[in-house]
């Protein structure tokens, strides 16, 4: 059996694990001397790139004196926190990443309490100990205090303490005297302290973790071998989360190696493989010995917390730039994204097969979905989201969330005025330097749109984070959007004259020449009513003018909102029409009369 280690690495969002990551392959020699390195190399695909987020856990592996050193690069955004519970289940230990400026934050709690719920051993390693504001000290005493409150035992409080410049690709145990020159230290300290995965004889059993998809081989499902040996071209049982059982065969089996996956013909106890060949397999599943089968302990998928619903873009632009439109090709492109994401839920929403509501773990976690759509092709119009609320022993539940907003000492009376707005109460205040750490428990209802206007309102100073906390019962209506919308009455090119003649009326979302439809929206209304406006109207060309009646136009420009500006900005009687090149805002009634009957029954009713 090889000596093997499995780690994860675990971490708040842009705390340094991908950067990390990367100095760890520069320095283990896994690129020739010849080949070209990017930054953030794990972070593969273009939205992780432009976001600087990671989106997908992903593996490698290192070769360390003799060792094989799985690591899983995690996600550290709380939208796709679901990806960390499941890959913890595949390691033996973890490296907890903490800014040495900002110290734990809410997504450092999140995984670490899962980390020590599984009794993983973990590594802490202070990162950007080179920041002009670093305080090591203090955020070490965080760090242990967090430990005795998520109920740490003994030997996962005696946990070995780094520091790191990620950036500069060093790692020391001691700041004052070990020379500051590579990140091998880190390595060592995996080798001594994370324990090698023990030897279980048995039938054979693995579980898998997390799934991954090929237009070639269909599902893959990606796990640890817990017992035995799984071989290639073995017929073997698979159980599902229930004790269901049914059979099947493994066509081909992979590990990690390096940056790639290598083909094999067995994979022994305690490492980490990829499994080709069971269809619908899932996560979950245990794969096991045909003649022995024996479940492992299912794994816990959390619940989504928000919906939007998905439908055919139906606007008069219908069809001029997507190449997929049609319920069919949303419908199929749907269903394989919730095969490989097990935190997606999707469902018919009627209306003949065209609408589709779709569920998943927050904002973000569904506008990357659309995104990804968009830019393969996908034209599609999206609802606004919604909260999904339970009902417990008859009373009506709302998801929570905590919040934790870094701002500036002059402006926290804005955001806590803000957030209190959105039935949010304070929990705790830490004053840093110039800066205050405020904490909020706060409804997942009350974060749709509150990140913008928090920004706003600190000069776009703030920082702000937030996970999931629990369901409680409902806090209350929340105000909604106060302004109205401009809405197009004409289609046709948005003339500037007119543009100008309306400024005084509110904002606008396009600029003149843009085209536009009845029923598109086309600014925000100062009042709180709508307002339509007829774009198309141009200036009267005749030979009378009266002295002084002609004037420079100065029209201010555009508001262009990004997606998940635009969907938390929508109403709830409008949509977000989202093609390859183009984001606009729509009612999903078009006609200024078929509001207007819409509101006269709904005054009825």
């Amino acid at each position: 059996m090889k000596d093997i280690r499995n780690i994860a690495i675990i971490a708040h969002v842009d705390h340094g694990k991908t950067t990390l990551v990367d100095k760890i392959i520069q320095q283990a020699k896994m690129f020739r001397d010849n080949q070209e390195m990017h930054e953030c190399f794990l972070d593969s695909n273009d939205l992780e790139r432009e976001r600087g987020i990671t989106i997908l856990s992903k593996n490698i592996s290192v070769q360390y004196r003799g060792v094989k050193i799985n690591v899983i690069d995690t996600p550290g955004h709380s939208d796709f926190g679901g990806q960390v519970e499941r890959v913890l289940n595949l390691t033996d230990g973890v490296i907890l990443l903490v800014d040495a400026a900002e110290g734990p934050m809410p997504q450092t709690r999140f995984v670490l309490e899962k980390a020590l719920r599984l009794g993983k051993k973990p590594i802490v390693l202070i990162n950007k100990i080179d920041k002009p504001d670093a305080r090591p000290t203090e955020v070490v005493n965080a760090v242990f205090d967090l430990f005795c409150e998520l109920d740490a035992n003994e030997d996962q409080l005696d946990f070995p303490l780094l520091y790191a410049s990620g950036r500069d690709g060093w790692c020391v145990r001691d700041l004052e005297h070990e020379p500051r020159t590579s990140i091998v230290p880190l390595l060592d300290a995996v080798l001594e302290h994370i324990p090698a995965p023990k030897f279980v004889e048995g039938p054979m059993q693995m579980q898998v973790a997390t799934l991954d998809y090929s237009d070639y081989v269909g599902r893959i499902g990606i796990g640890r071998v817990a017992r035995g040996t799984i071989r290639a071209n073995a017929a073997v049982a698979v159980l599902d989360r229930d004790g269901n059982r049914r059979g099947g065969q493994i066509k081909s089996l992979f590990t990690f190696e390096g940056l790639d996956r290598k083909d094999c013909d067995a994979v022994e106890c305690g490492d980490i493989c990829g499994v080709v060949g069971i269809e619908d397999i899932y996560v979950s599943d245990t794969i096991c010995d045909a003649e022995s089968p024996e479940m492992l302990p299912p794994i816990a998928i959390d619940e989504p917390t928000v919906s939007m619903v998905f439908r055919v873009n139906d606007s008069p632009f219908f069809g001029r730039d997507g190449k997929f439109v049609t319920a069919r090709h949303i419908r199929n492109r749907l269903l394989k994204e919730a095969q490989s994401d097990v935190a997606l839920r999707v469902k018919e929403a009627g209306n003949g097969g065209e609408m589709f509501e779709v569920s998943g773990r927050g904002v973000l976690h569904l506008a990357i979905l659309i995104e990804t759509m968009r830019r393969e092709g996908f034209e599609l119009a999206v609802s606004r989201p919604k909260v999904i609320t339970k009902l417990v022993d008859g009373v009506l539940h709302d998801p929570m969330e905590t919040l934790t907003i870094d701002v500036p000492e002059e402006f926290s009376g804005n955001v806590i005025t803000l957030v209190g707005q959105r039935r949010g109460e304070m929990r705790h205040m830490e004053t840093r330097g110039k800066r205050q750490l405020i904490e909020f428990e706060i409804p997942t209802r009350g974060l749709i749109g509150l990140r913008s206007k928090i920004l706003t309102a600190s000069a776009g100073e703030a920082i702000v984070a937030h996970r999931f906390d629990r369901y409680a019962p409902f806090k209350g209506d929340i105000p909604a959007r106060v302004n109205g919308s401009m809405v197009s009455l004409g289609q046709g090119k948005a003339v500037a004259y007119a543009i100008d003649a309306l400024q005084l009326r509110g904002t606008f979302f396009i600029d003149p020449g843009e085209e536009t439809y009845e029923g598109m929206v086309v600014g925000e209304h100062c009042k709180d009513n709508d307002l339509p406006v007829n774009l198309q109207k141009g200036k009267e060309l005749t030979n009378m003018r009266a002295a002084g009646s002609d004037r420079k136009m100065k029209i201010a420009p555009a508001v262009k909102l990004s997606l998940e500006q635009a969907l938390e900005y929508i109403a709830d009687d409008e949509l977000v029409e989202v093609t390859p090149h183009f984001l606009r805002m729509r009612k999903i009634l078009l006609t200024e009369e078929a509001r207007r009957a819409a509101a006269r029954a709904a005054a009825k009713a």
